[in-house]
C-alpha cells in the first residue's frame, strides 16, 4: 500500500489505519464503478469514464494499455469440452483454460479401471491417481494455449484413445519419471487467490463460477477513481521461451505470450449431468492444484459413492508433471512412506483448494461446504 496509493486509500481507513474485523468498509469508487456497468452495459466499463480514469492512471505509471486496447475487447463465449465418465456426461471450460479438456482427459485415464472396489485412502489409489495428473499436466504442457492463436485439436485431445498410449506406461507398482514422460518437452507456477462459486436454482439451472484476480489482491494496483484491483494475471503465459525444466519452468510454444493472445489458466468450473440431469456443479481456486482438486470431487462422488460433504472433505492431492513431486495433504501422512517406496517425492502441505459443490439427488440440493476456508452455504 506504501508502493501503490490508491490501493491503500481504497482499502484503508481515511486516516490510513486498517479496518478490523466486524467494522464496515466503504468503497465508494467501486461502487461508482459497478453503477455504471449497471446503467450503462459493458460499455460502463470498456468505454466512457471508467475507461478515461483507467488508462490515465496506467499511463501516469507507465502503462502500456490504450483506450483502443479497451474498445477493442471481447469476451468470446465458447463451446464447452464435453466428455463422458462412466456413463455420467462432464462439461468443463474450454481454452484458454486447460481445466476442462485436462480434467477430461484424466477421467478418461481413469475409467479403466474399476475404482468403485478400491480403498480411497490405499496407497495404491494414492498412487493411480497421482500417475494419471502426470499425464494430463503433460499434455496440458505440450498442447494448450488460447484456441485463437494455436491450433488445438480439443476432439482428439479428450476422445477417449487419446490417453490408451498413456495409461499403458502407467504402472500400478511404481512411479513413471516425470522426465521419462515428457522426454519430448522438458514449465512456471500460478497463485491461488482465486474465487469459486457453485449454484443451482429452482428450475434446476447449474452454474460453476471461477473468476481470479491472481494472487493476494492482484497486482495491488487501484486506478485513481476506480475502486477495483488489477489482476497480476500475464504470469499465466509461459515466460520463458524454449526453456522447460525439470523445476517446472514451461517454455513451450502454446502459452507463449503474444498481443491480444489470453494466457492458460487452470480454472476449471465443471458440471456433471446423469441422465440428461442436473447432478453436480463445482470447482476450486488454487492454481494448478484447481484442476485436481476437481478430479477428484468427482472422483470421489461417482467411483467411491461419497455424498457431496464427504467428497469435499476428504484429503486431496496434487501432482503437475513438473517438478516431480507428489503433494499430499497431512491427513495421508500415514501413506507417505508407502508413496516414497513406489518411488514417488513427496511432501506434505496443510491444505489444498476451497471446493465449494452441489449435489443434486432427488429433487434435493446438497451443499459440500468446503472447511478449507471461510465459504458456506445458503439457500432461498
Amino acid at each position: 500500500m506504501g508502493q501503490f496509493p490508491e490501493f491503500g486509500l481504497a482499502y484503508r481507513k481515511p486516516d490510513g489505519s486498517f479496518y478490523e474485523p466486524g467494522e464496515r468498509m466503504a468503497l465508494p469508487d467501486l461502487a461508482w464503478t459497478l453503477e455504471q456497468i449497471r446503467d450503462l452495459g459493458p460499455d460502463g466499463f470498456y468505454a466512457g469514464e471508467v475507461a478515461k480514469r483507467l488508462i490515465e492512471d496506467l499511463s501516469a505509471h507507465g502503462g502500456i494499455m490504450t483506450l483502443e486496447d479497451l474498445a477493442n475487447y471481447t469476451a468470446p463465449v465458447r463451446q464447452p469440452i464435453y466428455g463422458t465418465y462412466r456413463g455420467y456426461d462432464i462439461y468443463g471450460i474450454p481454452p484458454s483454460s486447460s481445466g476442462g479438456t485436462t480434467v477430461v482427459q484424466m477421467l478418461n485415464v481413469l475409467e479403466h479401471y474399476d475404482l468403485q472396489g478400491w480403498d480411497r485412502r490405499d496407497p495404491d489409489t494414492i498412487h493411480l491417481l497421482a500417475e494419471t495428473m502426470k499425464v494430463g499436466f503433460y499434455n496440458r504442457a505440450k498442447h494448450l494455449g488460447d484456441i485463437d492463436f494455436v491450433d488445438v485439436d480439443l476432439q482428439a485431445l479428450t476422445a477417449k484413445s487419446f490417453v490408451d498410449a498413456f495409461q499403458a506406461r502407467i504402472d500400478l507398482a511404481q512411479a513413471m519419471p516425470s522426465s521419462a514422460l515428457g522426454e519430448d518437452i522438458i514449465t512456471r507456477g500460478e497463485g491461488s487467490e482465486t474465487t469459486h462459486f457453485s449454484v443451482v436454482d429452482g428450475a434446476g439451472n447449474m452454474v460453476a463460477n471461477t473468476y481470479t484476480l491472481e494472487q493476494g489482491y492482484g497486482s495491488r494496483v487501484v486506478a485513481k477513481g476506480t475502486g477495483f484491483l488489477l489482476n497480476n494475471e500475464m504470469h499465466d503465459f509461459n515466460m520463458n521461451p524454449g526453456v522447460t525444466d525439470l523445476n517446472g519452468r514451461i517454455g513451450t510454444p502454446p502459452n507463449l505470450i503474444a498481443p491480444d493472445k489470453r494466457m492458460l489458466s487452470s480454472m476449471s468450473p465443471t458440471l456433471v449431468l446423469r441422465d440428461g440431469e442436473p447432478f453436480l456443479t463445482t470447482g476450486s481456486p488454487g492454481g494448478r492444484t484447481i484442476i485436481n482438486t476437481v478430479l477428484q470431487i468427482i472422483v470421489n462422488v461417482i467411483d467411491f459413492g461419497m455424498d457431496v460433504q464427504q467428497a469435499v472433505d476428504e484429503p486431496r492431492i496434487h501432482h503437475q508433471w513438473l517438478p516431480d513431486r507428489v503433494n499430499m495433504e497431512q491427513a495421508l501422512e500415514s501413506i507417505e512412506g508407502a508413496m516414497q517406496e513406489r518411488g514417488h517425492t513427496t511432501r506434505m502441505v496443510r491444505s489444498q483448494g476451497d471446493a465449494h459443490s452441489i449435489l443434486v439427488r432427488s429433487g434435493r440440493m446438497l451443499a459440500g461446504v468446503d472447511s478449507r476456508s471461510r465459504g458456506g452455504a445458503a439457500g432461498y
